[in-house]
C-alpha cells in the first residue's frame, strides 16, 4: 500500500488508507457489513475477529483521518461525544481539567452532568490567554481541553501556548479541532496530544452521518484510547465509515468555498444595520487574529452574529424567515444553516454562565455552505428584514 503521508493534502484526502479491493478491483473501500470474522484456528485470524475492536471499512477511514492530521493513529467513534467521553474516561476520581468558558454545550454537559459526579473537577476558563491556565494548574491537574475556533464565539486559542504549559507541568493537551478541520489547522503540529473531530461536522459534509475521532501520535496513548473504545463498544458502523470517506475525498475543495463564502458574508454582515457584532476570526480587529493567521490556513466558514433587538422575539422571527439558509443543529455540511445557540446547541450551559461567554439570546450562528454566496446574502437580508 502507497504511503501518502509526504503528500499534499488533496492527495491524501483522496487516497490515504483507501485501497482497490484485492478480490474484485473496486476502487472504493467496500462496506464489510460483518459483525464476525471466520478464524483459520483458535486465535489465528487475518487481524480482525470481533467487529466492535475492528472492522476493514473503519480501519481505512482511521488510516485517512490520520494522514489528514499528521498523525500516527486514529479511533474512531460512534459521535463526537463518544470520543469526548473516551478521553474523560482516562481520568480517575479528584483528577482536574481546564477548559474553556466558551465550550460546545455538549461537552459542557458531559463534564458537568456526567464527570462532576464521579469526581473530576472542571475549570472553566478564559482560554484566550493562555497565561490564565498557570493560575489552576496543580498536583491534580491531567487535562487541558480546548476549542479553537471556539463554538460559538470564535475565540481563538493559541494552541502551541497551550502546549508549552502542558509539557512543563506535564498535563494532556485535547484540542477540538471540528470548527477548522484539518483542512484548516492541525493540532498535532502545534504540540497537542489529542486532536477530536465532530466527524459528523466538515469531515463528512453532507449532513448523512455522525461520529467522532481521536487522533494522537504517541503509541501508548493510543493503546489506552483503544481499550477504551473495545470495552465501552462506542464504535461506528462500516457504512457510516463508508459515508465519510467519500465525503473527504473532497473535503478540500470543499473547504476551499466554506472559507470564500464565510469571507464575503461576514463582510457583508459587519456593516448591517441590524448587526451588533459579528464573530469571525478573519477580520483584523478579531481577538487573537494574528494567532489564527499563524495556525490557520484559512478562516473558515462558522459566523455568529449579535443582533441589535434584543429581545427573544426578534430572534426568534429571524432564524425562522431564512428561505436558503436551514433552521437546525450541527453545521459543517454543504448546506448553509443557521442556528440558535441559546435553546439549541448550549441550551445545557445555564443562561448566566451562557451569557458571561457571549451567548446572549440574540446570538445566532451560521455555519456558511458552498452555494452560491449571492443567494445566501439574498437570504440574510431577506430575513434580517
Amino acid at each position: 500500500m502507497t504511503d501518502f503521508s509526504k503528500h499534499k493534502f488533496g492527495t491524501k484526502a483522496i487516497h490515504a488508507g483507501a485501497e482497490a479491493d484485492p478480490s474484485t478491483g473496486a476502487i472504493m473501500t467496500p462496506i464489510f457489513q460483518t459483525s464476525t470474522y471466520v478464524q483459520e484456528a483458535p486465535g489465528k485470524n487475518k487481524g480482525f475477529g470481533y467487529a466492535r475492536g475492528k472492522n476493514p471499512t473503519r480501519e481505512a477511514l482511521q488510516k485517512n483521518i490520520a494522514a489528514l492530521e499528521n498523525g500516527k493513529y486514529c479511533i474512531c467513534f460512534s459521535s463526537g461525544m463518544g470520543a469526548t467521553d473516551a478521553v474523560m474516561r482516562m481520568l480517575r476520581p479528584g483528577d482536574e481539567v481546564i477548559t474553556g468558558d466558551d465550550l460546545y454545550g455538549g461537552s459542557y454537559r458531559l463534564f458537568t452532568k456526567i464527570y462532576e459526579n464521579y469526581g473530576i473537577k472542571f475549570h472553566f476558563i478564559n482560554l484566550t490567554n493562555a497565561e490564565n491556565i498557570k493560575k489552576h494548574v496543580n498536583a491534580n491537574t491531567k487535562l487541558i481541553w480546548a476549542e479553537t475556533p471556539t463554538n460559538p464565539t470564535m475565540q481563538i486559542i493559541d494552541i502551541a501556548a497551550c502546549s508549552k504549559i502542558a509539557k512543563d507541568n506535564n498535563l494532556l493537551l485535547a484540542v477540538d479541532n471540528t470548527f477548522a478541520s484539518p483542512y484548516l489547522q492541525n493540532p498535532l503540529a502545534l504540540g497537542a496530544d489529542i486532536v477530536m473531530h465532530s466527524v459528523t461536522k466538515y469531515l463528512g459534509g453532507h449532513s448523512d452521518v455522525v461520529m467522532g475521532a481521536l487522533v494522537v501520535n504517541d503509541e501508548k496513548l493510543h493503546e489506552q484510547i483503544y481499550f477504551i473504545l473495545n470495552s465501552c463498544g462506542a464504535n461506528p458502523g462500516p457504512m457510516d465509515c463508508f459515508l465519510v470517506m467519500r465525503g473527504i475525498k473532497t473535503l478540500h475543495l470543499r473547504m476551499e468555498r466554506h472559507c470564500f463564502n464565510g469571507r464575503k458574508i461576514a463582510e457583508y454582515l459587519k456593516t448591517h444595520p441590524k448587526i451588533e457584532k459579528v464573530y469571525w476570526p478573519g477580520f483584523t480587529d478579531h481577538p487573537n487574529h494574528e494567532i489564527a493567521k499563524k495556525q490557520m490556513r484559512d478562516f473558515g466558514g462558522m459566523i455568529s452574529i449579535v443582533l441589535k433587538d434584543k429581545t427573544i422575539e426578534n430572534t426568534f422571527k429571524v432564524a425562522s424567515s431564512f428561505k436558503v439558509f436551514s433552521l437546525a443543529e450541527s453545521l459543517g455540511g454543504v448546506e448553509s444553516l443557521i442556528n440558535h445557540p441559546a435553546t439549541m446547541t448550549h441550551s445545557a450551559i445555564p443562561k448566566e454562565d451562557r451569557e458571561k461567554s457571549g451567548v446572549v439570546d440574540n446570538l445566532l450562528r451560521l455555519s456558511v455552505g458552498v452555494e452560491d454566496f449571492e443567494d445566501l446574502i439574498e437570504d440574510l437580508k431577506q430575513a434580517l428584514a
